[in-house]
């Protein structure tokens, strides 16, 4: 991916307040005219990386969400591997039953996260939409589908969804979703997808799955289209004017 149209601003110290939350730092790209945003789209990153991983994101989406926020956070903790990147829980025990503590454990850190941009930038829940990878796809499916009040919607990259046999207890809300997943992925297996897919479906979430040909863990034009197709149709504005904007 090409580098964003200008340079990101950074979350400052402050992000989120609390006290007993750890803070949170990151790229944010703000609307180039300088306008109040009228939107939020929040980039969590998959286990290892950094905000920066997906804040020239915005570059693209930006394209149909002009008047959007694009925030891409470090997650909370640093990376068990190498202490560059970063993860919103440890994968050193990659069992269902830790991968479910983990994003309970983060869970609070983002909703506050999530509360804290809704009341700096005066908006509500149908203005923000969830992008996330990997990880971050855990993450946003978890607390996204767990809001009280919905989201406009959440977008799911080469991720999976955590204690699914959950759901249908905990769901609070269905905002659409969007699933994306290379086929020769190596690193989460396709069928992770399948299964999100059925299981949201099963809880009365709209939902859409594609599996990308030729495509490991990572991204592509076509996830790239398909997912801003989706944040246009999500916050109202005409899918046929995005159709032949190509990554």
């Amino acid at each position: 991916m090409s580098k964003s149209k200008k340079p990101a601003d950074h979350l400052g110290p402050d992000l989120p307040p609390e006290d007993d939350i750890p803070h949170l730092t990151g790229p944010m790209v703000m609307p180039a005219d300088g306008s109040k945003p009228e939107q939020i789209v929040l980039l969590l990153h998959g286990v290892g990386a950094d905000g920066d991983d997906l804040i020239n994101l915005a570059t693209y989406f930006g394209r149909v969400l002009p008047k959007a926020v694009f925030i891409a956070p470090n997650a909370p903790f640093r990376f068990d591997g190498a202490p560059s990147g970063f993860q919103w829980f440890s994968i050193t025990d990659p069992s269902k039953e830790q991968k479910l503590e983990g994003v309970k454990m983060a869970a609070p850190i983002l909703n506050a996260l999530i509360n804290h941009l809704l009341a700096e930038f005066e908006l509500d829940e149908s203005k923000m939409a969830i992008v996330g990878f990997s990880q971050g796809t855990m993450m946003g499916l978890h607390v996204g589908l767990r809001r009280v009040k919905p989201l406009a919607g959440i977008i799911g990259y080469s991720g999976a969804l955590v204690g699914g046999e959950l759901l249908a207890d905990e769901i609070k809300t269905k905002p659409p979703v969007l699933l994306m997943h290379g086929n020769l992925d190596p690193i989460v297996p396709p069928d992770m997808m399948h299964h999100a897919e059925d299981t949201l479906k099963a809880a009365g979430v709209p939902v859409a799955a594609y599996l990308c040909p030729n495509l490991g863990h990572g991204l592509d034009d076509m996830c790239i289209q398909l997912g801003m197709e989706f944040l246009a149709e999500m916050f109202g504005i005409d899918v046929l004017s995005v159709a032949g904007m190509k990554p």
